[in-house]
This record gives C-alpha cells, sequence and structure tokens, in this order.
C-alpha cells in the first residue's frame, strides 16, 4: 500500500492560498460574480456621491464588507480542503495498519 493520493487536494489548496493573497492585496481576479459585483457597486456609489460633494463612508464599509466576506469565504475554503487531506491521509493509515496487522508479518 502506497501513500495516499493527494495531489489534487494539494493543487487545490495552493490555488486558494494563492487566491487568498491576491484578495488581501485588493485583486479582482479572485472573487466570484456576486462579490466582484457588491465591491464594484459600491465603488461607483462612492464615486457618485464623491462627485456630488458628498461622504463615501457608506460606500467604504460596502467595500470592506464584499473584501471581508470573499477572505473569510476563501479561508473557509482552504480548511475543508486542509481537513479533507487529513482525513484521506488518516484512512490511509488506517487501512495500511489493518493491513499489516492481519498478515503474518
Amino acid at each position: 500500500m502506497g501513500k495516499p493520493d493527494t495531489r489534487r487536494l494539494d493543487r487545490a489548496i495552493r490555488e486558494t492560498t494563492r487566491k487568498l493573497e491576491a484578495v488581501r492585496n485588493r485583486e479582482m481576479w479572485p472573487l466570484d460574480g456576486r462579490e466582484r459585483r457588491a465591491v464594484l457597486t459600491a465603488a461607483a456609489s462612492g464615486t457618485y456621491r464623491s462627485a456630488r460633494g458628498r461622504s463615501t463612508g457608506h460606500a467604504d464599509q460596502r467595500i470592506d464588507t464584499a473584501w471581508t466576506s470573499a477572505e473569510t469565504r476563501l479561508t473557509a475554503e482552504i480548511t475543508a480542503l486542509q481537513v479533507e487531506r487529513a482525513r484521506i491521509v488518516t484512512e490511509n493509515a488506517k487501512a495500511k495498519a489493518a493491513k499489516k496487522s492481519s498478515g503474518w508479518w
């Protein structure tokens, strides 16, 4: 019995970690449609209010909330992938131990 095949999960973890770093740097590409729409709508709203000479406080707050929700989503994805990887490794170790204990040697 060889090592567990976790390459797919490892690749997904690396990709999601890269997306999380991009979100922390305020890059738009890792956002899903809902988050992208929220950021752009709040930015347009803030621009409109700024052009009218009004406060942009609420728009700024909405932008920060959208970025925070994207960061939270990606962190949860990474955690779920890591838990799944740990489960696969544990299952493989249990199967290996059961196979060893069942044989003569």
